[in-house]
Formats: structure tokens, sequence, C-alpha cells
């Protein structure tokens, strides 16, 4: 099964690709979609559908993990971040591919058993866990391996137990 990992922007969106095959996970591309700052907001987010787009076209993801939105102290960010979420899930849902949604914490948890851990933590897992040469940069593709990651474990555990009932 192949995972899209999004971790959602307006400025950056990170991206992260992994497979699954029974037990080992692999790492397939990581980066990020970045729209410039003095751009016009639909220009921005045009392009973020545009470029996202091409990305399930090229990696045709089974499912998409994304992370929850949360509260913000930057009213202008969330809304920005929440459009740019929409047009992500409008290219998704376009395609029909299911999107499951996790909390930071979640994620934290999934990848070092601490809901608090630093970003650098989680950069060293996903490296060590990927078999990566270099820590995933920037940080916004490294949180969407993360997630990528954390819906993986999710999805298995979820297989197990559906097995056993």
């Amino acid at each position: 099964m192949r995972i899209l990992g999004v971790d959602p922007g307006y400025g950056l969106v990170g991206i992260g690709v992994i497979e699954t095959f029974g037990n080992r996970i692999s790492h397939v591309f990581h980066g990020v979609i970045e729209t410039p700052k003095n751009a016009p907001r639909g220009k921005r987010l045009k392009q973020i559908y545009e470029e996202f787009s091409n990305i399930l076209d090229e990696f045709s993801p089974s499912e998409c993990a994304m992370e929850k939105l949360f509260f913000v102290k930057n009213v202008t960010t969330a809304i920005g971040v929440g459009e740019a979420r929409g047009v992500i899930l409008l290219a998704l849902e376009e395609r029909e591919i299911p999107v499951f949604e996790y909390a930071p914490n979640e994620v934290k948890i999934s990848l070092t058993g601490y809901g608090r851990a630093s970003k650098k933590q989680i950069q060293e897992n996903i490296k060590r866990f990927l078999n990566l040469e270099n820590l995933p940069q920037p940080d916004d593709a490294a949180d969407a391996l993360a997630i990528a990651w954390c819906h993986a474990l999710q999805s298995r555990m979820r297989r197990v137990t559906h097995e056993k009932d």
C-alpha cells in the first residue's frame, strides 16, 4: 500500500510518500510545495492544488494521512492553512483517495512513544526507521513522512484487530 503523508500549510505543504509491504515500510519520496509569499491568495491556492494534483498523479497513493488542524494564535495563518487544506482535500476527493487525520501528539507517540517529542527527535527516528542517509528536510517534509508512518502503524493495528474479531 502506498501512503501519502501531508503536513498542510499555506507557504509550505509538506509531502511524504511511503510504501508498505507486509511489515516492511519503505521511503518513496519527500519534499514540499512552496508558494511565493508575495503572490495573491488565489494564485497560491491554485499552485498548491495543481502541484498537489501532479503529486497524486505521479505517486498514485492508496490512502492519505494528514495532520489535523489545531488551534493557532495567528488567525490569518489559520485561515490560509484551512484554505490550503481545502484545495488538498478537493484533489484527494476527486481521485477518491481516503483521508485519515492524526493529531500532532498521536504522530509523535507513534514515532517516539512520547507525545511531546521535539522536531529533532521526530526527524532522527524517521531517518532511522526509513533508512535515510540524511535527516529529511525541510521540517514540513519530515512531518509529512512522520504522519504517513503513523498511519502505516495505525492501519496495521486496525488490520490485526479486525483479524482477531
